[in-house]
């Protein structure tokens, strides 16, 4: 059936293509930032094809459209725009061409390609630079082009900004602003020009909520030697945050007027700029006058590394919000098939329980609640219109995370409902075992995610399966749920990030398995690189938990584990009753004892009670 709506904005979008005279028009998912989560106003991409995940770039051309998505969205992607024209480009699947690959090959010579410059990276921009300089093609990307056609859309986003004490950050903005600047120089420049806005939220010890669920506030930074510029939206700050910041020396000044301000600096300076995240317009602007450091942002590496007052809170919020998902549990289990539950109404149930917990600020994204088939789309999100109603049979996945004043978390579980086929409990198990195989992990310093990966995958190949995203990422602190540079994935692709595991970053731990069309699997810790021991073959380290949310042991067929899988399952199960039922109710308490199979009793009665 055709989506006539979708249809027309399409074709209201090649109306004024054709009168600017351009060809092709590509729309990113990101903002002037190139973050992954948007505030509405920027879901321009959304807007014009349907589709909602946050990551994707669409192309438009006068006979067609495509959608470029990577695999955690493929299934989600395929439903939503069906109807709309738009053809799916599957990234990274065998034979699929790259955005730069399928222009180069497509467009003629002489044409012209548009796109807003402001949400374009300078690295992408770059890239079609290299591409297409060959067939001569224009870029027009001085527009954006929805400005004429949706009409109604959502204001730019000028939320609240708030400055964070000293006691949860455990730097002062001084200190960081020193030690960036000192990268800076060692990386041969003499300022920096910072467009992430985590980055800039870290720095400033600031946080905003321009974006849903990501504490972040529209803004620029501009550190030289002797002075550093805040731009942000003026409006957007108290009194009491203005005073903070500007006793910290820092120079406020509006956000519009960064552009501006670029263009009147001296043409002798070196600026580092991240070619990962400034837009193509604020590199075209300062590349056109003086020199560009072309480096990552420092304040990357330095904010992905937790220091100890930021992990010190981050185990404290942890644990509770450990407490919150293990109730969930416990009511699910108790209440499914004797009360109406939706997949809406347990991850409200969820949200409620995080809420009771006095430091709760928001979600960190919102909840993932997949029943059944609905779990097989890596990034479901449930609909009041169309949710699925839980029944007591399958299993229901739950990936979901809050915003604390004192840390960010990301959790996920999947929940069995009722009676699972031995396939289920197979994938159950597989996935389950390399999430334990991978927590349990001891390497020497200077490994990163890639080195690691395989310990989460290693069951899931075994038995001929695989998941399409990497098994981790990095978790901010009172910022992002995803956060970088550091990772968990096998694949190595040219040019992309990868870091060394350091002590004191996070990540998470993440394997699954998906089944389009029966049932999707995920189980997700957070974790904390730390140093083990020390000898001649040099800087062991290992993996600290900070997740404690019991297995289902009523998915895991422990003949599908070997002995040391066992040993680790049985282990971690003790170690969440030790630390979670100290917060829970009596009858709480007991069940989580039989769930977590915590003493040789409880082993022996759940075995009485199968026959």
């Amino acid at each position: 059936m055709e989506n006539k709506v979708i249809l027309g904005r399409l074709a209201a979008l090649r109306h004024e293509m054709q009168t600017r005279g351009i060809d092709y028009y590509m729309i990113p998912s990101g903002d002037f930032h190139n973050s992954e989560y948007v505030s509405d106003y920027f879901k321009a991409r959304e807007y014009f094809c349907g589709f909602t995940g946050s990551n994707g770039t669409l192309v438009v051309w006068r006979e067609g459209a495509g959608l470029w998505t990577d695999g955690r969205y493929f299934i989600q992607a395929q439903k939503e725009l069906e109807g709309t024209g738009v053809t799916l480009f599957r990234m990274q699947d065998e034979g699929v061409p790259t955005i730069e690959e399928f222009l180069s090959r497509e467009m003629q010579k002489g044409q012209t390609l548009g796109f807003d410059g402001r949400v374009v990276t300078a690295g992408e921009g770059k890239r079609l630079e290299k591409a297409l300089k060959e067939k001569e093609i224009r870029f027009y990307d001085r527009e954006d082009l929805s400005l004429a056609i949706w009409t109604d859309r959502p204001a730019f986003p000028a939320g609240k900004v708030t400055a964070l004490d000293e006691a949860l950050t455990g730097e002062s903005v001084e200190q960081k602003i020193k030690r960036t600047m000192e990268r800076v120089r060692q990386e041969g420049a003499d300022a920096f020009f910072l467009t992430r806005l985590d980055d800039l939220m870290w720095l400033f010890n600031i946080r905003g909520c321009d974006v849903e669920c990501n504490p972040v506030a529209m803004a620029y930074g501009y550190l030289e030697q002797d002075r550093t510029i805040l731009f942000i939206q003026k409006q957007a700050l108290s009194e009491e945050t203005m005073g903070f910041l500007e006793e910290k020396g820092v120079q406020l000044e509006e956000y519009a007027d960064a552009a501006g301000f670029l263009e009147r600096l001296p043409g002798e300076k070196k600026v580092l700029l991240d070619l990962r995240y400034a837009s193509y317009l604020v590199y075209r602007i300062l590349s056109q006058r003086l020199e560009i450091v072309g480096k990552k942002n420092p304040t990357e590496l330095f904010k992905a590394i937790k220091n100890p007052v930021e992990l010190s809170h981050m185990e404290t919020v942890y644990l509770k919000d450990s407490v919150a998902v293990t109730k969930l549990i416990y009511w699910l289990k108790t209440n499914i098939g004797k009360i109406p539950i939706t997949e809406i109404s347990a991850a409200d149930y969820l949200e409620q329980k995080r809420r009771e917990i006095p430091a709760f600020l928001d979600l960190s994204f919102p909840t993932i609640a997949g029943y059944r088939a609905n779990a097989a789309m890596m990034h479901y999100e449930a609909a009041p219109d169309s949710c699925a109603e839980l029944k007591p049979e399958g299993m229901l996945l739950v990936d979901s995370g809050g915003q604390y004043l004192g840390g960010t978390t990301d959790v996920t579980r999947t929940i069995v409902l009722g009676p699972v086929t031995e396939e289920e409990k197979l994938h159950y198990t597989s996935v389950a075992a390399g999430m334990l195989e991978l927590s349990a992990a001891r390497w020497l310093y200077g490994c990163t995610g890639r080195n690691l990966d395989i310990l989460a995958r290693r069951p899931i190949w075994n038995i001929g399966l695989d998941y399409k995203c990497g098994t981790g990422h990095g978790v901010g602190y009172i910022l992002n749920v995803h956060e970088g540079p550091q990772g968990l994935r096998w694949r190595y692709v040219e040019g992309a990030d990868e870091a060394v595991l350091e002590p004191g970053m996070d990540v998470t731990n993440e394997p699954g398995i998906y089944i389009e069309g029966s049932h999707g699997i995920r189980i997700e810790n957070v974790m904390v690189a730390e140093n083990d021991v020390k000898n001649e073959y040099g800087q062991f380290m290992h993996f600290h938990t900070l997740t404690w949310v019991p297995l289902d042991m009523e998915a895991i067929d422990e003949r599908h584990m070997t002995e040391v899988q066992r040993a680790l399952l049985y282990a971690y199960q003790r170690k969440v009753y030790e630390k979670i039922s100290p917060y829970l109710t009596q009858e709480e308490a007991e069940w989580l004892k039989k769930e977590t199979r915590a003493d040789q009793t409880a082993i022996l009665e759940m075995n009485k009670e199968k026959g």
